[in-house]
């Protein structure tokens, strides 16, 4: 018999976790672009409403309270129904919110929507698994620490296209143009698998190997002989598991850093 563990060290990095870090690291984009949006426009939008210094600083605190809020929503759905269903749902939502965005008739609105923007980019996160199967992969981790260029080219693309938009065609339109990354990276989902961990936890075990299987293929490798064995997990997602005190000290030191 074999674990998932086992036979993604035994397949090997490969194409398939090259195409799967462009992707992933895609999302890092996005997530930038979202999130640095507010920088760039929160000059227009003063002027445009007439906001006061907090009201302005409250769009971005409304921004991070969603992704806050919703990132733990979108964690105990994605432990119940699936990774890859939150994720492609968190991407629908934040390009969907985001573009509503654009047509905000008032700052109220605008907030609210924005909000809703953060709660969808807070969904991101659920890709995180298939990062950890890179790092793995990578024996040193340098594609994991790579990946973080990709949050940096996000950030200088939203201010390079502010540069531009804002003075000629306006705020509301920059935002528009940002929305697009998003919307076609929605297109490049049928290429990520569900998690193989995430269905031998459900004891979906002949999905989990399909999918290790499909990967083997993509890297001209084979999965180890045997059977995939691994106990499914009867409570998944319970929040109390992250102050259980064989995890709280790690709980805590992440909240913190983060």
């Amino acid at each position: 018999t074999f674990t998932v563990e086992e036979a993604v060290e035994t397949i090997g990095f490969g194409r398939f976790h090259i195409m799967l870090f462009l992707i992933m690291g895609s999302t890092g984009v996005v997530e930038a672009m979202e999130i640095m949006l507010i920088a760039v426009v929160s000059p227009l939008i003063r002027c445009e409403w007439q906001l006061q210094d907090w009201q302005v600083a409250l769009v971005t605190t409304m921004v991070f309270f969603g992704y806050m809020v919703f990132s733990i929503v979108l964690g105990l759905l994605a432990d119940r129904y699936g990774r890859w269903k939150i994720l492609l749902l968190s991407f629908l939502w934040a390009a969907y919110f985001s573009l509503l965005t654009s047509f905000a008739p008032s700052y109220a609105w605008f907030v609210f929507l924005r909000a809703m923007v953060g709660g969808g980019v807070s969904g991101h996160a659920q890709g995180e698994e298939n990062k950890r199967i890179i790092a793995v992969c990578s024996c040193s981790n340098p594609l994991l620490s790579l990946g973080k260029v990709f949050w940096l080219a996000g950030s200088l693309l939203i201010i390079g296209l502010a540069s531009v938009v804002n003075p000629t065609i306006g705020w509301r339109w920059l935002i528009r143009i940002a929305s697009i990354p998003g919307i076609l990276l929605i297109l490049a989902f049928k290429f990520i698998p569900e998690s193989a961990r995430y269905n031998v936890s459900t004891g979906n075990a002949g999905a989990a190997l399909a999918t290790l299987q499909r990967i083997a293929r993509i890297n001209g490798a084979a999965v180890p002989e045997g059977h995939l064995r691994e106990p499914a997990q009867e409570r998944r997602g319970r929040f109390k598991d992250l102050i259980h005190p064989k995890y709280l000290r790690t709980t805590l030191q992440i909240w913190v850093i983060w």
